[in-house]
């Protein structure tokens, strides 16, 4: 597989890069052991204060770091700059929080003293995907970092530029050289980097195939994996929800990072009692988004990462109107240089076309009318998904059902999904399992190790001998 800077909106190739070689790949795996041993011991204040300098790079060069985001993988540059931003906010979360997050936790026991403290358990190899290449990066380095593991990161390959940026500004903040190494491997290598010894746990972002596929390779070896896998997101509209404020952002939560996001809303579930007035109201809002240039801060949609991902979506809409949907906006790749797909709205999905079960990875809505609350959980649990799950409803019975009975790691009750490092996140079903983000984020990636001390052994008998 080439390593290249390719620009989304051009198609020109800008940079190629050589992948490292075994020796070199050997190495870079010997030296994250051997400064694990010692980093390891490095105090919790020496660790955040080099996580907070982290934060200062990413904020004071937020624009750089946003503007070579949009070179390789086109998001718009009012999105990048803000990505790098939210890498901050994340560094500074955990820079605060991670010594209460790893507090030892005192138990009453038999014992003369009983606790659970929480270590860390070596180097993490973190398989990243292209769609936000720093934050998706972050908001795992920056919980691993901090509870003492060391990172290796084997990042998309059209994005070796980001990858090796992150490498730098983990160095420029101080961490010692080995805590945070990029490796520039193709994805035929990385089984051979799960399988080694000397990494102690892997964590995936990205396709459901490809998480089975190192889920599998970690799972031979005996290894801790956290997945997070794709997305089809229902986005439900009950009718006491204000249309003036839901059409805005699900045309937003469609179009983020031009459609390119996990947790974007793919399945448009609106009671039928007010569905024309939202499908009128919503194609409306797509066809009035401007799609262009990414550098371009007016620009709303940008062009898609790659050919393969133009591709992928124009077979996908294709087959789904041939197997009866209706196309009521868009439906073709835009006639200009670049991995341009506009933004498309399709209705009458049957369950037997790809739009309905599989996640579109792009700028394309799915619109579904449900007939009351009942219908509307049923559509919205009819994926093999559970990434996230929106609902918009003024009705407080309403809300206690979509939350009690959505099947998704996230319900965010008349808002958009959105990672936030404050909370848990991660899905179920096909979306993967473990989580990111909160304290829970940080104790995937560590020892929960029980301690019983017992100071006097004539207490011993109080226990059983038995498992």
């Amino acid at each position: 597989m080439t390593i290249a800077t390719i620009n989304p909106a051009t198609g020109e190739t800008l940079r190629t890069f050589q992948p490292l070689s075994d020796a070199e790949l050997e190495a870079r795996l010997q030296c994250a052991a051997d400064t694990y041993r010692r980093y390891r011991r490095t105090p919790l204040a020496d660790r955040k204060r080099m996580l907070l300098r982290a934060a200062e790079i990413l904020e004071s060069e937020k624009d750089a770091f946003g503007k070579l985001m949009v070179l390789e993988m086109g998001k718009p540059i009012k999105a990048g700059v803000e990505e790098a931003a939210k890498c901050a906010l994340g560094c500074r979360y955990y820079a605060e929080n991670a010594e209460r997050f790893l507090a030892d936790e005192y138990v009453e026991t038999y014992a003369s003293r009983s606790y659970v403290t929480y270590q860390p358990i070596g180097p993490v190899l973190a398989v990243m995907p292209w769609n936000f290449p720093f934050w998706q990066v972050f908001r795992f380095a920056a919980p691993a970092l901090m509870a003492g593991n060391v990172g290796l990161l084997k990042h998309a390959s059209n994005v070796p530029q980001c990858a090796l940026a992150i490498e730098d500004i983990f160095r420029r903040a101080g961490f010692p050289e080995g805590c945070f190494q990029t490796l520039l491997i193709g994805t035929d290598r990385v089984r051979q980097v799960i399988e080694d010894p000397r990494v102690a746990a892997v964590t995936l972002t990205g396709s459901t195939g490809a998480g089975a596929q190192v889920a599998s390779a970690a799972g031979k070896v005996v290894k801790k994996s956290v997945l997070e896998l794709g997305g089809s997101d229902p986005f439900i509209v009950m009718p006491s929800a204000d249309l003036d404020v839901v059409v805005p952002a699900a045309v937003k939560a469609r179009t983020i990072n031009n459609g390119q996001s996990c947790i974007a809303a793919k399945r448009f579930i609106v009671h039928e009692s007010i569905a024309e007035e939202f499908e009128r109201r919503y194609v409306a809002g797509f066809e009035a988004l401007k799609v262009g240039d990414p550098m371009d801060p007016a620009t709303d949609v940008g062009p898609l990462a790659n050919e393969s991902q133009v591709d992928t979506i124009g077979q996908q809409v294709q087959r789904t109107v041939a197997a009866g949907a209706r196309l009521l906006t868009g439906g073709r790749r835009l006639d200009r240089p670049g991995y341009y797909y506009a933004p498309t709205v399709l209705t009458d999905v049957t369950p037997d076309s790809p739009a309905y079960h599989d996640e579109v990875f792009g700028p394309v809505a799915i619109l579904f009318r449900a007939r009351d609350v009942d219908d509307a959980i049923r559509l919205a649990n009819d994926t093999p998904f559970g990434l996230g799950a929106s609902a918009w409803t003024n009705d407080p019975a309403e809300r206690s059902r979509f939350v009690a009975e959505l099947e998704a790691g996230m319900v965010f009750i008349n808002a958009m999904v959105a990672s936030d490092p404050r909370v848990p996140f991660g899905g179920v079903k096909q979306s993967g399992y473990g989580r990111e983000l909160s304290s829970q984020g940080i104790r995937e990636f560590v020892n929960t190790k029980t301690v019983w001390i017992q100071e006097s052994p004539s207490a011993a008998h109080k226990l059983s001998d038995s498992e």
